[in-house]
């Protein structure tokens, strides 16, 4: 089992390469074997890491949604928590990077490429 911070960074290294699918691995893996009361925050990352694989893959409508359903599960645990930055992500900046790419993805109804639309975990997207 990762830290949490090692999951941050190893995320968001594959994340930047291009590779949301072992981001969502990644993600998954701290949802999985972490403490209960962060699984909901991992679910919604490891969810944006899908949505992002699905928009690569040029599957519009699951990408979308499962953007902005990871949009919501990170949103609705900060404010569950009041933790809008752990482990130095910015929840909100990261909910507002998936909306904003899942409204894209519906306008341009084609593929993304998924490294040059990557997430800022940590800071703004």
């Amino acid at each position: 089992m990762r830290a949490p911070e090692d999951t941050v960074v190893e995320a968001q290294a594959l994340l930047d390469e291009g590779k949301p699918f072992h981001a969502h691995e990644v993600f998954e893996d701290a949802w999985k074997s972490g403490p209960d009361e962060e699984r909901a925050l991992w679910r919604g990352l490891a969810q944006l890491a899908v949505g992002l694989t699905h928009a690569a893959r040029g599957n519009v409508t699951g990408g979308a949604r499962l953007l902005r359903r990871g949009a919501g599960g990170v949103e609705e645990w900060a404010a569950l928590t009041g933790r809008e930055q752990p482990y130095g992500m910015d929840l909100a900046g990261v909910a507002a990077w998936a909306r904003g790419l899942g409204d894209d993805v519906e306008r341009g109804g084609g593929s993304v490429d998924a490294g040059a639309r990557a997430p800022r975990l940590r800071g703004t997207s």
